[in-house]
């Protein structure tokens, strides 16, 4: 008996759908095949995709379909799989780090725990590709599997970008002044392996690159002491400062990544981390800097022997700032 075969998918955000038939893989010769808009039908056999449907009404008989007539030349049922493909743009897909992307910053030599989060829009161009490469080899039949599995490629191409630029000695701390240019560089890497599935990036943004609130105390904690230092032997702060207040602005960022698309990252899961805005750098280091500034000569030698004493310095920094505070008395 013949029957209608149509897409009962009920989101907009489906991929691809496999149809199932009354009797597994058994199609009726004469069933009508309705396409909607928007949308494409792979005839499979064998697992190759041998025909594919437009949009419209489509009558699987003799004289209709160049595969029916050739391939089963009238016999019913016939044995073949009816897939839909989705074409429209699926548009404002969450992408996160599941888990945080470990490296070294290059400024202060010191490791770092790097969580992102953003959008990503696609659409599927090449339906038989897609097929091909994705859901047949892969068995990815499943859209939120698909999703996860495109998520994990943006990761992988922002861990590589993100590498790249501290390789080449940027700090995390600059790197956050440049998210459009990183997301620039991942939607460039992101369309080229996408494209070898059938599909095309239509838009990507980072919306937020972050630490766990406790490495930046951390580093806060550290910058403080090396500006400490300078100050003990008169060296200008104008840079460290501006340093300082970049991981204030980053840490104010971090405390905000709670809403919206940042319930998509933190954690061992990636999604939900509530970051905490801690103690502006900028004030705590302007204190600090503005007592240092009031010691003399002596003080600034006692101070100094403390830091060494507490393992704070190396020797070798001990006896360098040492002879500099001397030779200004």
């Amino acid at each position: 008996m013949s029957e209608i075969i149509k897409c009962n998918a009920s989101s907009d955000l489906f991929f691809v759908e496999k149809y199932l038939s009354a009797v597994p893989d058994q199609i009726a010769w004469g069933s009508q095949l309705v396409v909607n808009e928007g949308q494409e039908a792979l005839f499979v056999k064998g697992g190759l995709a041998v025909e594919v449907y437009g949009p419209g009404t489509h009558t699987l008989q003799s004289g209709s379909s160049g595969f029916a007539g050739n391939i089963f030349a009238g016999r019913s049922p016939f044995t073949g799989e009816v897939w839909f493909i989705s074409k429209t743009a699926k548009l404002d897909l969450n992408w996160g780090t599941p888990q945080r992307i470990s490296l070294i910053d290059p400024l202060f030599n010191y490791p770092v725990n790097i969580g992102a989060f953003g959008l990503y829009g696609i659409r599927i161009e090449d339906s038989r590709r897609f097929y091909t490469q994705l859901v047949g080899t892969q068995s990815l039949a499943d859209s939120s599997r698909i999703r996860s599995y495109f998520a994990g490629e943006i990761v992988e191409k922002l861990t590589l970008i993100l590498s790249r630029r501290i390789a080449a000695g940027e700090s995390i701390f600059q790197i956050n002044a440049s998210i459009s240019e990183i997301a620039d560089a991942v939607e460039a890497e992101v369309s080229a392996e996408f494209e070898r599935f059938g599909l095309e990036v239509v838009n990507f943004s980072i919306k937020n690159i972050n630490l766990p609130p406790e490495e930046i105390k951390q580093i806060q904690s550290v910058m403080a002491k090396r500006m400490e230092m300078q100050q003990l032997g008169s060296v200008e702060i104008g840079q460290g400062y501006l340093t300082a207040k970049s991981m204030e602005i980053m840490q104010l960022a971090a405390g905000n990544s709670n809403g919206g698309a940042g319930a998509f990252v933190g954690a061992a899961a990636g999604m939900g981390m509530g970051m905490g805005a801690g103690f502006p750098l900028g004030m705590q280091v302007a204190r600090e800097a503005a007592s240092v500034a009031d010691d003399d000569w002596e003080r600034k030698l006692i101070k100094l022997k403390d830091m060494f004493d507490k393992n704070l310095i190396t020797e070798e920094e001990y006896n360098s700032k040492r002879e500099s505070i001397i030779s200004k008395i």
